[in-house]
C-alpha cells in the first residue's frame, strides 16, 4: 500500500510540475498567434483522449488529455498537432479564412509564433531564478582557496591555500560558484587556471578529476572537481535589477551547457546513459515534491530551460525544425518543396521517437538495477 501511494505521489507531482511548464510553453505560442490574428482551434495539455475540456467564446477548445507528456496549440489551417499544414483545406480557403490561418501569415509572423514557446520557457526560468535570488540573496563567496584536498587535481597542479582563482581558460571567475559552472561539462580535460598568489599572477595547468556524486535526489552524476573548498561562504542581498541580470546570465549559461552536453553525447565523449526520459523526470519530480518550495521552483526552472532548449533544436516537428524551414524559405524566396517538408517531418518524428524509446529504456534499466 505504501508503494502504491508513493507511485501515486510521483505521478501526481510529475503531472503538476510538467503541466505548468508545458502550459507556459504553449501559452507563448497561443499569445503570439492571437496577437498576429490567427484563430486557435485547440489548446491542449497532454496528448490522446480528452479527459476534461471546455470551449471559450472565441471557439478555442481548452482541454487536458490522457497522456501528460507535452501539449500543443492547434491553429487554423493545421492538419495535425505538430502544425503541419492542411494542404487540401488551404486550397479551398476563402480570403476571410486565409486572414486567420497560421500558414497564410507572413514569414516573420510565423517565426515569431513558433519562437514564442521556447522564449516563454526561458522567461519562466528567468522569473523563477529572479524570485529565488531576490528573496534569498546571491552567493558572493570570493574565489579564494581555503583548503586543498590531499591527492586532488589541485594539489598535484600546485594550487595552494590562499590562492585566488581569477579565471579558468578564458572565462573570468568572480565568485566561487563560477568554478563549478565553468567545469560543469568538463570531461577530465586539462584547463588553464589563472591564479593570483601574493599579488603575482600565475597560470597552472590542471586536469580535473571526474567524481560520481549524489545530486540530492538519489541520482548519481559525474562532476569534474579541482579538489578545493572556500574558506568562508558569504551571500548578500541584491536589487531586483541585479537579480534579473544574474538570472538572465544563469539561464544563458544553462542553455550553453545543455548544448555542450548534447554535443558530447552525440560525439560519444559522454555516455548517453545520463539522458533522462519521462520516467526518470517523473521519479525526480516525486522526490523534489517532498522537499521545500525553493527546491521545487529551482527544479521547475531547470526543466523549463531544458524544454525550451530541446524545442529550439532544428529537428522537425520541433519548433526549431519549423524555424529551419522558415530560414530556408527566406533564403530561397519560396517555401521548400512539399515532399521535402513531408520527409523532413517523418525523419524528425522518427528521431524523436527513437530518443524517447532510448530514454524510456534507460530509465527502466536504472530503476530495475538500482
Amino acid at each position: 500500500m505504501e508503494q502504491f501511494f508513493s507511485l501515486g505521489h510521483t505521478a501526481l507531482s510529475f503531472f503538476l510540475i510538467i503541466s505548468v511548464i508545458v502550459f507556459i510553453h504553449e501559452f507563448g505560442h497561443y499569445l503570439a498567434a492571437r496577437l498576429c490574428g490567427v484563430k486557435i482551434e485547440a489548446f491542449a495539455i497532454g496528448f490522446g483522449k480528452e479527459i476534461l475540456g471546455w470551449t471559450d467564446r472565441t471557439g478555442t477548445r481548452w482541454k487536458i488529455c490522457l497522456a501528460p507528456l507535452g501539449g500543443y496549440v492547434k491553429m487554423y489551417g493545421d492538419s495535425t498537432e505538430a502544425s503541419t499544414p492542411d494542404v487540401d483545406a488551404m486550397r479551398t480557403m476563402t480570403e476571410e479564412e486565409r486572414r486567420i490561418s497560421f500558414h497564410h501569415k507572413a514569414l516573420w509572423q510565423k517565426a515569431i509564433i513558433v519562437s514564442a514557446g521556447p522564449i516563454a520557457n526561458f522567461l519562466l526560468a528567468i522569473s523563477i531564478f529572479t524570485f529565488l535570488i531576490f528573496s534569498s540573496g546571491l552567493d558572493t563567496t570570493e574565489p579564494l582557496v581555503g583548503k586543498v584536498m590531499e591527492h586532488s587535481a589541485a594539489a598535484e597542479a600546485g594550487i595552494r591555500e590562499g590562492d585566488r582563482i581569477a579565471a579558468i581558460n578564458d572565462e573570468e571567475v568572480n565568485a566561487f560558484r563560477d568554478i563549478s559552472m565553468i567545469l560543469a561539462t568538463n570531461l577530465g580535460v586539462e584547463v588553464r587556471v589563472h591564479i593570483v598568489r601574493e599579488g603575482q599572477p600565475l597560470i597552472l595547468h590542471v586536469t580535473p578529476r571526474i567524481t560520481v556524486e549524489d545530486d540530492g535526489l538519489g541520482n548519481k552524476v559525474e562532476r569534474a572537481m579541482l579538489g578545493i573548498s572556500s574558506p568562508k561562504l558569504t551571500a548578500e542581498n541584491v536589487s531586483l535589477f541585479g537579480a534579473i541580470n544574474e538570472s538572465v546570465k544563469r539561464t544563458y549559461s544553462m542553455i550553453v551547457m545543455s548544448l555542450e552536453f548534447l554535443r558530447q553525447v552525440v560525439s560519444g565523449e559522454r555516455s548517453a546513459e545520463q539522458l533522462k526520459g519521462p520516467i526518470g523526470i517523473a521519479d525526480m519530480s516525486g522526490k523534489v515534491a517532498k522537499k521545500d518550495g525553493m527546491t521545487i521552483l529551482w527544479f521547475m526552472a531547470l526543466l523549463s530551460v531544458n524544454l525550451g532548449f530541446m524545442n529550439i533544436l532544428p529537428i522537425p516537428p520541433l519548433d526549431g525544425g519549423h524555424l529551419l524551414f522558415y530560414t530556408l524559405e527566406g533564403l530561397r524566396g519560396r517555401p521548400m518543396a512539399e515532399q521535402f517538408q513531408t520527409w523532413g517531418y517523418r525523419i524528425g518524428f522518427f528521431l524523436i521517437m527513437a530518443l524517447m524509446g532510448f530514454t524510456l529504456f534507460n530509465d527502466m534499466r536504472q530503476i530495475i538495477f538500482s
